[in-house]
């Protein structure tokens, strides 16, 4: 009993210096609990978070503050900057839609950076601040220039000796240097804390330690989403009317002033946060599994998934296996190669393997997930790619129509893009309150259809959504120049109404693909960034084609390219949305090959995840009888 007594006293001992050294230094956020590395979160001042204070929706709820701002504050500068650029920048129409995609493009591109920052370095709450700030100031110098005229060129000039009858002098030199800083301060901003506000207001629950907080995590993402659509929603209706009728100057300071009440409601939350620390080297555990891989490249992998190093059964049996890299999954057969990297070498000794010699199933499976998720990533680019038109060439169809709603009020073109919010604002919470319930009785899944069915029944409207376009461009461009009409702004809504029926599909299942792809919690922002790469790729690939269909209609018609001309009545814009269409439809169909594949080669998410909980706990419980039968 003695004896007990000193092991138990010794224990307690390195318990509380365990916790004096975190309280003073801040910075050993990590607990071994079992043998297996634990995250605690932390409050602002670096202690370990306390449920009843920190966390839950009251602290979500700043979060999705910054959320609604910021998107507001972003979506008013981005969804008008064709108009602002053309009329006066004086860029020409194809010049002037690349530079607005390559813009929104690198937001979404540069979200990567951000997500990697904070899971490695930052922390999610310091990397939406900084990068808070210097989005702020990119809208405030937007706003300086578009206010002084010697900042920008000159206005048009009359001359009768031009086709179009007026010269426009492009901006060029330092004006035009300005303009580039001050826009990609804004995307190196945004980009940044995107990704970060998603997943900062997921860490405010934890449904490990509450089941409850499962279905609160699951509002929040709802929440989320909803946050994001009224934000889009006014900075595409209030914001943007503000911009057609005072300026661009005078928009682009409401933007800034936008942003800065995000960052207030940001600070205000300080108090309540559970913070997530970083975590170095996020990358680290995946260039192991390469590297061990092609070391071992010669070794023949056991029939017995279970002999890998790190397996179910050895973790089981094996206490020193659970290291702090070590969260037991299913094993799958995809990437067979990989495997080789959890073979363990019988030397006759003891000898411990280097981490890049040697690694887990759980490493391996982490990689593989990865990989598996590429093709269905890949599948939604040429949906963004529509997106790009709906907030490029659908805005200068707009302004080619007639805008007027009365005798005084005209409707901006721009605002024509808060059509699919509107729609997503009533479509979300009708999809989870009646959709979700009856198609789960049909399907027995929790969330009434699986996260792949959703995503292609976005892919495949998504189609239609051009189909409607070019059919309303045809009829637009016949009457304008036939019979000297102009059609009603009306006449192209419905590209936009199905579009949103797209989105609220492939946007929000896109989003619930990767959550659920998450590894451990270890990469939660990088991956909600990897969600918005699919925008990314999608506006980039958007000006490859204009640039691409400029060339080569150009060189195989003497009336020039199907985009060639600021005149939409004498270019094609018709038959370049037939075009999209085309390329959705092939998408789509490319999508459903991969989609059958993942599904196929993946154990299904209720069976591995259900497997996953039943032996990380058994784990867990060993480990615990284990610990407790130690002399």
């Amino acid at each position: 009993m003695a004896a007990e007594d000193r092991r138990l006293q010794s224990n307690n001992l390195k318990v509380e210096s365990q916790e004096s050294s975190m309280n003073d230094n801040h910075c050993h956020h990590h607990e071994l609990m079992g043998g297996e590395e634990v995250v605690v979160t932390v409050d602002w001042r670096g202690r370990p978070s306390n449920p009843a204070k920190h966390g839950g929706m009251k602290a979500a709820s700043f979060v999705l503050g910054l959320q609604s701002f910021e998107i507001m504050a972003i979506a008013a500068v981005g969804n008008n900057l064709i108009t602002y650029v053309i009329n006066e920048m004086h860029f020409s129409l194809s010049k002037s839609a690349n530079i607005v995609t390559n813009f929104i493009g690198t937001v979404f591109l540069l979200a990567l950076v951000g997500g990697y920052l904070s899971d490695s370095y930052l922390g999610c709450f310091w990397t939406m601040l900084i990068f808070g700030f210097v989005e702020l100031s990119g809208f405030i110098l937007l706003s300086v220039q578009a206010h002084l005229s010697q900042l920008k060129p000159p206005p048009c000039t009359n001359n009768n000796n031009t086709a179009v009858g007026e010269y426009c002098e492009e901006a060029k030199g330092f004006k035009s240097l300005i303009f580039f800083i001050a826009l990609y301060l804004v995307a190196l901003g945004s980009g940044c804390v995107k990704p970060n506000m998603i997943a900062h207001g997921a860490d405010q629950f934890n449904p490990a330690d509450n089941p409850k907080q499962s279905k609160k995590l699951s509002s929040y993402f709802n929440a989320a989403y909803f946050a994001f659509s009224v934000g889009e929603l006014i900075a595409l209706t209030l914001l943007v009317w503000v911009q057609t009728h005072s300026g661009m100057d005078v928009g682009f300071g409401i933007s800034a002033a936008v942003m800065a009440v995000g960052l207030i409601c940001l600070v205000s939350g300080t108090l309540y946060y559970r913070n997530k620390p970083p975590q170095r080297g996020i990358f680290t555990p995946i260039a192991q599994v390469f590297v061990a891989a092609i070391l071992k490249r010669k070794q023949v992998c056991p029939s017995n998934p279970h002999l890998l190093h790190g397996s179910q059964i050895n973790v089981l049996n094996d206490n020193s296996a659970l290291s702090s890299d070590i969260d037991p999954v299913l094993h799958s057969g995809k990437f067979r190669f990989l495997d080789k990297a959890c073979i363990k070498m019988e030397d006759g000794t003891n000898t411990k393997e280097s981490p890049w010699r040697l690694c887990t199933v759980t490493q391996v499976q982490q990689v593989k997930i990865l990989l598996s998720v590429i093709p269905i990533f890949a599948s939604t680019i040429v949906f963004n790619t529509i997106l790009a038109q709906l907030q490029t060439f659908s805005v200068q169809q707009g302004s080619a129509m007639d805008t007027q709603l009365t005798k005084s009020f005209h409707i901006p073109p721009a605002s024509l893009q808060a059509i699919p919010y509107i729609i997503l604002i009533f479509l979300v919470p009708v999809y989870d309150t009646f959709f979700v319930p009856f198609a789960r009785k049909l399907t027995g899944q929790e969330s009434g259809v699986s996260p792949l069915q959703r995503i292609g029944a976005g892919l495949f409207f998504a189609t239609f959504s051009m189909i409607s376009a070019a059919v309303m461009e045809q009829k637009r461009r016949e009457a304008a120049v036939m019979s000297n009409k102009t059609l009603s702004i009306f006449w192209i809504t419905p590209q936009f109404l199905i579009f949103g029926l797209s989105e609220m599909l492939t946007a929000v299942g896109l989003i619930e693909f990767f959550y659920k792809q998450s590894l451990k919690g270890r990469m939660q922002a990088f991956l909600t960034a990897v969600t918005y790469c699919s925008y990314s790729f999608g506006f980039y690939l958007s000006s490859l084609l204009v640039s691409l269909v400029n060339k080569i209609t150009s060189s195989s018609s003497s009336t020039g390219g199907w985009l060639s001309d600021n005149d939409l009545n004498r270019d094609r814009l018709d038959l370049f949305y037939w075009l999209l269409a085309g390329l959705s439809f092939l998408n789509f169909l490319n999508y459903l090959f991969w989609a059958k594949w993942y599904s196929h080669s993946t154990p299904s998410s209720s069976s591995s995840q259900q497997d996953h909980y039943r032996y990380g706990t058994t784990a867990a419980a060993a480990t615990a009888n284990h610990a407790h039968n130690l002399p």
